[in-house]
Order: structure tokens, then sequence, then C-alpha cells
């Protein structure tokens, strides 16, 4: 019997059609640990599945990519859905995967808990950015939608508490693939427009995958921009989104949102009438104790008696007479014990004192000390002081040297 003889791309075509009718591998399940996992700029996303033994070539195309609500990363637990057949260029098989599902929680968790960490990384959720919120707002942007019940809770509990506060309604969808765009770009608007100082934004509560466009990065990344202080209100209590993270306050419920916003009009009232009271009550006692004071002044005696006053002032300037004459006559006893030293030094000092000891001074004719006697000459003239009066004489011999006591010429 003669075999068959195929080609390459026959046989491919064969195990191709094989997979292709068996109706397990058409709509498959297959869990396993993503490997390799790369994007390409097509949009396609290519990796492979793996376990503790075996691989598994995976592509998934731009269609299913696009729904994906997570980010898939490689080393993450996951199943896949699809259908396995053979790719004929290559001769090998793959999962041409439809979807993707996490492994332990569900997609939206994961990509809530990533979208987080992304933005936390990035620091939209630091409290250094947060504004504070006005104490009394003048005008309130309420952004959500205006069908729900939270916008009709919001605006009664607003009207109770505070009503002269304006409220402008900018509605939008909040459920849907719409909503997160509509719902930013209010955000945008009420900044731009400078529609209120402040703005509250959610909705009631819901599952997760209705409140998921307040999980959105659009979102988050507007209310981050917004110059306009934010009030993140979505669902109740334990619902937690990333709005809340960014938003300058969290508030558990709508309602809860309305009640932060604005002061209550009863509590604000109460509390000026106390502050009234209590401003009446210390300005009573500040008028008391003034008048006690005022009383007490007017039983002193500088004032039923002013000329106690000037006598006091008299003594105090007699006083101070004495001690100003005081200080001048030490002063000038001072001076004139240094005048009496300084004249004794200068007395001791003079010439003339000189002079009483039998010494005298010879002055030529022009009234120069003669020092030595090479400014003698015989015949020449000049003048002897003496203690008690003076005498013109005349060189009659000049000598050099010593006279012959010993003692200089």
């Amino acid at each position: 019997m003669e075999r068959e003889t195929l080609s390459v791309t026959q046989l491919n075509e064969r195990i191709k059609s094989l997979l292709d009718g068996d109706p397990l591998l058409g709509d498959v399940c297959v869990r396993g640990e993503l490997s390799n996992y790369k994007i390409y700029p097509s949009g396609h996303h290519y990796f492979t599945l793996k376990d503790s033994e075996s691989t598994l070539r995976c592509v998934m195309f731009r269609p299913n990519a696009s729904r994906l609500r997570f980010r898939p990363e490689s080393g993450m637990c996951v199943t896949a859905f699809g259908r396995v057949t053979v790719y004929p260029r290559d001769g090998a098989y793959q999962l041409y995967c439809s979807a993707l599902m996490p492994e332990g929680t569900g997609d939206l968790q994961v990509a809530f808990e990533q979208l987080k960490a992304k933005l936390s990384a990035e620091g939209l959720f630091d409290a250094d950015h947060k504004k504070p919120i006005p104490a009394i707002p003048k005008r309130i942007a309420i952004i959500t939608s205006s069908a729900g019940a939270a916008v009709h809770d919001m605006i009664r509990i607003l009207g109770r508490r505070w009503p002269a506060a304006k409220i402008l309604l900018l509605p939008v969808r909040v459920q849907g693939a719409e909503a997160p765009a509509e719902i930013a770009g209010a955000i945008r608007y009420a900044n731009e427009f400078d529609v209120g100082d402040l703005i509250i934004t959610g909705r009631g509560g819901g599952s997760i995958e209705d409140l998921w466009a307040f999980n959105d990065e659009r979102v988050a990344r507007a209310i981050y921009a917004s110059r306009i202080p934010v009030i993140s209100a979505v669902g109740h209590e334990p619902d937690v989104t990333i709005s809340d993270y960014v938003a300058d306050r969290r508030a558990s419920t709508p309602s809860n949102a309305a009640e932060i916003a604005v002061p209550d009009q009863d509590e604000m009232r109460e509390a000026l009438t106390s502050y009234s009271i209590r401003s009446a009550q210390a300005m009573r006692k500040r008028i008391a104790l003034l008048r006690q004071q005022l009383n007490e002044m007017a039983r002193k005696r500088v004032l039923t008696d002013p000329s106690v006053l000037l006598d006091n002032r008299r003594l105090d300037l007699e006083r101070i007479q004495d001690r100003l004459l005081s200080a001048e006559e030490r002063q000038l006893s001072g001076k004139k014990q240094r005048f009496v030293s300084s004249a004794a030094a200068l007395d001791a000092m003079s010439p003339i004192r000189v002079l009483t000891r039998g010494y005298a001074i010879a002055q030529d004719d022009k009234g120069c000390v003669l020092r030595t006697v090479s400014e003698l000459a015989p015949e020449m003239p000049f003048e002897l002081i003496l203690h008690d009066g003076y005498a013109d004489c005349r060189v009659t011999t000049v000598h050099e040297g010593e006279k012959h006591d010993g003692t200089k010429a």
C-alpha cells in the first residue's frame, strides 16, 4: 500500500483542523503563571503560560486586550480563557486568549490595587497636596447623577444646614463606560469657569462594578489637578475608591459630604448666642473693674488735694539740686587738686627754679641760648640771665677744655 506524502503546509493544516474540531480545545480554561509578557505597538499581547513542568505560548489580540480591567504582569497567576489552535506558518500550537482572570481575586480588585500603587508612587495621595475645605463656602458644585437619590439627599441637607450657600448641579453619568470621562470633564469645567469654591463628587452605594467610575485614572488625575477643593462621597462607609484617596476630603456617604461641606445654621446660631452672652458678661466685669479702679483713684490724696503733688515735686527738685551742687563741688575740688599738682610739676621743671640754685643762662644778642664755647668769640657781647636779673657782658677770652679744678669750661 502506497503511503500518502504531505507537504508541511498540508500537515499543519491537518493538525489545525483536528484541533479546531475538538470542542474542549475550542473553549478551554488554562491556569498558570504569566511569563515574558509583552505588549506590542499593534496592541496585541504576547506571553507564555507556565507551570512547574510545561509552557504554553499565548496571544491576546487587541480587541480582547482592550477589555482587560487590570494590567497583566509577568509572575502573576491567572486563568486564561480561549481556544487552542495551530498557526500554520510556524507549525506551532498556541492559545488564542480571549480573557484573563487573576487567581485568588477579581480582576477589578487587581486593577484597583495596581492603580492605587501607581498613583501613590506619583504622590497623588500625599497629605501636603490636599487643600483645606472652606469653613463657609458660598457656592458648591455637585458633580453626580441628577437622577439618583444621593443628589436629593445632599441638596436637602445643604439647604437645611446652610441655606445661604448656592448649589450648582453638574449632572453626569456615574456608571458605565462613559462615566469617567464625564466626571473628569465636569471637574475641569468647574475649575475653568470657577463655578464654586467647593466641589462634591460621588454617588450612592453599589457593587464594585457600580462604583468603578470613581476608580478610573482620568477621574483621579482631574481631582488631583483641581484648584477647587474636592470632597469625594462615593457609596457607603465600607466603600473606598481611588477618588477617596486623591480628594482633599473623603466623606463616608453623600449625606456625610453635605454635613462636612457647610456648618449647621442652628449650631452656628447657638454659638453666636453663647458668644454674645459671654461677651456681655465680660463687658460687665470689665466695667465693674474699671469703676472700682476709678473709685480707688478718686479717694487718693493726690486728687483730693492737688497741692500734695506739687509739694512732692518740690521736694524732689530740691533733692536733685542738692545732688547737682554736691557733684559740682566734687568736680571743682578734683580739678583744683589736679591744677595744683600740675603747677607744682611745672614749677619744678621751670628754668627759673634752676637759676635759684646758682646757675645762669647765657644768650647771644639774638636771644639764642649759648650752649658751647664754639659759639663764643673774643669781644662778643652776650647777656647773662640770673635768678634775680640779668647783666650785659662781653667775652674777653675763650678757653676750650676743662678748668684747673676739673670742671668743664
